[in-house]
């Protein structure tokens, strides 16, 4: 099977051309973080690695487990509704952010696993986010993280390519002094309620209100949601379809402009970035 699907030439050539004709000025990218931009060939997630570094308290990874066994399955499930799944998202959520919080998650966790070496950039992710900084593009980051913002504000800085045209919408913890995480802000984003975290409601909104063509990048149907609430003129869709391959190919051709299969580069996106900016 081909590693790279488009769903409709005629309309992403349509699109395409809107975007080039209106200029780099009105163009950011919404981009989820976790499968999008970094690889999972080598982990599952950023909390992932937390779990399986023996991090926090010694019963803390079988806990976890038992939530992910619980809930994952709903989550990839086809045949649940969406409302229903979000329900159980947000039950999911909420208990394993107090897990972590019981567990005695600190700061120095969190710089732990952006140090482990762990955390991947999925292959020319790092050309794409040089492109973005060097047009002066706007990436939206809308991560659904356990770990949150921090996490990935560390990771970007640690790889030197904290930008300034880079912003980070995640999860966020409230700290004591010792560093001690004690409760987690709301609204809490999970991985199907996306759409309900309008971008409006977030500083980044004011830099991004007037680019309004956008290249949304994301590796679950719920990242879609990202876009929703704002006005947008022109979209195109790049999902990346990590596992469950055959069972969902079909629900994400519906969904996205363009599909990158198995884990696969970023060279085209790449390449679909540089013909819109024409370099």
């Amino acid at each position: 099977m081909e590693k790279v699907i488009i769903t409709n030439s005629k309309r992403l050539e349509n699109f395409k051309r809107a975007i080039s004709e209106a200029g780099v000025d009105k163009l950011h990218i919404l981009a989820d973080f976790d499968g999008t931009l970094t690889s999972l060939k080598n982990f599952h997630s950023i909390l992932a690695i937390l779990r399986d570094g023996n991090y926090l308290t010694p019963d803390y990874p079988q806990k976890a487990y038992e939530l992910y066994d619980k809930y994952h399955p709903i989550e990839i499930d086809l045949n649940i509704p969406l409302e229903e799944k979000k329900k159980k998202m947000v039950e999911w959520w909420t208990a394993h952010f107090n897990l972590l919080i019981d567990s005695g998650l600190n700061k120095r966790d969190l710089k732990r696993v952006t140090e482990s070496g762990k955390i991947k950039l999925r292959k020319g992710a790092e050309e794409f986010i040089d492109l973005l900084k060097k047009h002066n593009i706007p990436l939206v980051i809308m991560s659904s993280s356990g770990l949150g913002e921090e996490v990935i504000s560390m990771f970007f800085k640690k790889e030197g390519k904290l930008y300034d045209n880079i912003h980070i919408v995640s999860n966020k913890y409230q700290w004591d002094k010792q560093g001690k995480a004690i409760r987690v802000e709301e609204p809490i984003i999970h991985v199907l309620n996306k759409d309900e975290t309008a971008i409006q409601n977030f500083p980044v909104f004011d830099k991004i209100k007037n680019k309004k063509n956008v290249l949304l990048l994301g590796d679950s149907l719920g990242d879609i949601g990202m876009i929703k609430g704002f006005n947008y003129d022109n979209l195109i869709k790049v999902g990346f379809l990590n596992e469950n391959i055959e069972e969902s190919l079909e629900i994400y051709k519906q969904n996205y402009d363009i599909l990158i299969l198995y884990d696969s580069p970023m060279d085209y996106v790449n390449e679909l970035l540089k013909e819109i900016i024409k370099i």
